[in-house]
This record gives structure tokens, sequence and C-alpha cells, in this order.
């Protein structure tokens, strides 16, 4: 991107966005000049064991530039899905960027214990809230986005969508979550509407920084920012012809080079290693 990206007057919501990758998405829009509904369950640090809330992350929002607004949202309840679609009509009348990010991660994704060694639970949690969150909200956001004739729903994916990573619901939800990509893009590309996944590398997310230690070969890696696939967000919001990567699974480090935006450091990250989607 030769000039920085103006997003004002256009709303986003982002899923998931207490910490992590939602909440570096919901920063670099509200860099752009975006109003960022910033979605999570955490309300009080003192309840989590990483630090982060949706209130924080909000203030970011507004401190970058944009308008961070707040909306406790439990995404395995789509009664509240459903209301916070809701409060954005009654607040914005309009959509333009939906970032599904919400995912529930168990503690044995990171332990190496295999399938049969873990609670069935895994499951249940990763594919609830990551692929069917992500189809929940999508409808939504699609019933809004096709009256405009024009949006960007972008699903938090991985490299574990083609190739084993962490666990095997891990790698069965995220395979799944870009077949959600590649149809909703099919059935919503007449109406001027994009759906893309992204992925991200290694990502020094909170709960990575405090496990990286214990992430055999991690650290020969150059990881990415949490605002780094944030800055990928940015930029298809920002394209007037993004309807040419609708249906894809685009890695963030691909884009950095076809956009020309780099990590909040000015370098660039190794991003998924040996995958490559934008050619």
């Amino acid at each position: 991107m030769s000039a920085r990206a103006d997003l004002s007057g256009r709303v986003a919501i982002v899923s998931g966005a207490s910490r992590g990758i939602g909440k570096g998405c919901a920063l670099e829009l509200g860099a752009a000049g975006a109003t960022v509904y910033v979605t999570g369950r955490t309300l009080d640090a003192s309840d989590a064991p990483l630090p982060g809330t949706i209130a924080e992350t909000a203030e970011q929002v507004s401190a970058a530039g944009g308008r961070g607004i707040a909306v406790r949202c439990d995404h395995r309840d789509d009664q509240q899905v459903e209301a916070l679609f809701q409060r954005v009509d009654a607040d914005a009348g309009r959509l333009d960027v939906l970032v599904n990010n919400a995912f529930a991660i168990p503690p044995e994704l990171t332990s190496g214990k295999k399938f049969w060694e873990v609670p069935l639970s895994n499951w249940d949690d990763m594919l609830d809230v990551g692929t069917r969150s992500a189809y929940v909200a999508s409808v939504f956001a699609a019933r809004r986005m096709l009256p405009a004739r024009q949006g960007l729903i972008a699903n938090i994916s991985s490299s574990g969508a083609r190739k084993y990573a962490w666990h095997v619901a891990y790698g069965v939800g995220k395979c799944a979550l870009d077949r959600l990509t590649a149809d909703t893009a099919h059935e919503l590309a007449p109406h001027g509407v994009a759906v893309v996944s992204l992925w991200p590398g290694l990502v020094l997310t909170e709960r990575v920084q405090q496990n990286l230690r214990h992430m055999p070969g991690m650290q020969k890696v150059k990881p990415e920012s949490q605002r780094f696939t944030g800055r990928a967000v940015v930029a298809l919001a920002s394209d007037p012809d993004v309807m040419r990567h609708t249906g894809k699974a685009l890695a963030s480090r691909d884009l950095a080079e076809l956009y020309g935006f780099t990590d909040v450091d000015g370098s660039l990250p190794d991003g998924p290693l040996g995958e490559r989607s934008v050619e």
C-alpha cells in the first residue's frame, strides 16, 4: 500500500478481540479510522488466565484513531451473536467488515498428546467456537452486506487446514473453516461480498509468549506481531478489487508482499513455512 489506508466511516466487527490476533485486527482497523465492535467474553482481567479485556482493546482502538466499542458476546450463544448484529444495526446502520477470529483453545492443544488421549470435549471446543461460530456470524453479516452489495468477511484460519498442526480437531476445524470460506464466497460473489481465509504464521500472542519455551523449533522462526494479520485485513478492506481474492485461503505474509505493508517493526516475518497462497 503506497498510501495509508483510510477506512473512515466504515464499520467492522472483530470477534474474539480481547487479545491475540483479534486484538491486532481491531487495532489496525481502528488505526485506519474504522468504527470497530470488539467482541469477546473477558470483561475483567482478573477473571482470565491471560491479559486483555474487550474494554481495553476498545479503548486502544479509539486511541489509535478509530472508534472502539466493546460488546460482551459468547460466540457459542446464537442469541447473543444475533443481538450483537442488531446493536450494530441500531447504532451504525451498516456493516462493512467482519473478522471471524473467536476460537476456544483447550489446554491440551499444545500438549503433544494424541487425539485418543485428550477429552472428547476438545472437538466441541474448537469446532463450536472457531468453525460453527464463524458460520453463524457470517449468516448475520451476509444479511446486512447484501443490500449494500459490498463487504468483506475475513476468517482467521491456519495452514493447519492443509498440514498437520497441534491437534487433530484443530486441523479438522481449520480445514472446515477454509471450506466455509470457499462456499460462502461462491454464494456471495454475485452480490459483491468478498470472503477470505487468512493464514498467519507464528504470532506472538499473549498465549504464545507465555508458552514459547515449550514449543520445539519455534524459536528458530521469525514470528509476527499480533497486528500483522490486521494489516492484511485493512489492505483487503481498502482494495476496490478485493473480489479477485474471494474464496481463497491467503497467507498474511504473502499479502504483505502483494500490498507492500510490513510488520510493526518494519520487517517481514516468515509466515506459514513452506506455504504460498499468492503467486
